[in-house]
């Protein structure tokens, strides 16, 4: 396989360059992302339909990776609940070195062979289960070991990856592959691979929520509330789709129901 990722930076002597030229010169490399997602979406598609039928029917989702793209994943997966009122342990994150260790950069674990596949016995991953694996070169052994096993165990896979061939898009039941170029520092996929990333985990659990009914419009009604502003937020939802005139009135029936969801059911009961 060629890893693309390791490719020299397509700009020289960057050190050179003034804050206008590096800024200038990045963003025309993010531009790139965007456009490389766009021609993975039938790849993202059908593995989207294959995890929306693993949890309608009760199953889970499990994002596995290391370095910046594991560290994305785990924000992901940790801001779902919130948002959209599901369950913990719906959609996790398995970070090489551990979630309890996520803001050390623990590097050095995503050669741990044998750790991805014992984090995932730890939260008893079965063939109800779809699991994700997440690299950007496609050859990390902490994500490439635990999807062959959980092949060798019939449990469902996939995987992004930004390089052509890879050894994990191979043990991959629904292989997705974001081609986004050399990075603008040559090697640091932290860059352009993360920006692709993050925007791929937002497309993936979003849709995921709305087609399992946690959003009613464009609207969070499942929302949590868990502070001042999204409760605000909740009230001035719950008034707009009830046409409530009395804020405080909104408010006490909101918190007394527990979501907006959960206050408009009451109401129309």
């Amino acid at each position: 396989m060629t890893k693309i990722t390791e490719q020299p930076s397509l700009y020289r002597h960057l050190e050179k360059m003034s804050v206008s030229e590096l800024t200038a010169n990045i963003n025309r490399e993010d531009k790139k992302v965007a456009l490389a997602i766009e021609s993975a979406l039938p790849q993202i598609n059908r593995m989207i339909e294959e995890i929306l039928k693993k949890v309608e029917q009760g199953g889970r989702l499990f994002y596995l990776g290391a370095g910046s793209g594991g560290r994305l994943s785990v924000l992901d997966a940790i801001e779902l609940p919130t948002t959209y009122g599901i369950p913990k342990g719906v959609v996790n994150a398995i970070l090489a070195g551990g979630v309890a260790h996520l803001v050390e950069a623990r590097e050095e674990e995503e050669d741990n062979r044998e750790a991805g596949w014992k984090a995932l016995e730890s939260h008893e991953v079965s063939e109800n289960d779809f699991v994700l694996g997440i690299s950007a070169s496609g050859t990390t052994p902490f994500v490439l070991a635990a999807l062959q096993v959980c092949q060798s165990h019939g449990i469902t896979t996939g995987c992004l990856v930004s390089n052509p061939g890879s050894p994990i898009a191979g043990a991959a039941n629904f292989p997705v592959e974001i081609i986004t170029g050399p990075e603008f520092v040559s090697g640091s996929t932290r860059m352009k691979c993360g920006t692709m990333q993050k925007m791929v985990f937002d497309m993936i659990s979003t849709t995921c929520m709305i087609r399992l009914g946690r959003v009613e419009d464009n609207k969070m009604v499942n929302v949590q509330l868990i502070n001042d502003k999204i409760t605000d937020r909740a009230v001035k939802m719950l008034m707009e789709r009830t046409g409530f005139t009395d804020y405080d009135k909104a408010k006490t029936l909101l918190l007394e129901k527990g979501s907006v969801k959960k206050a408009l059911d009451a109401l129309s009961e």
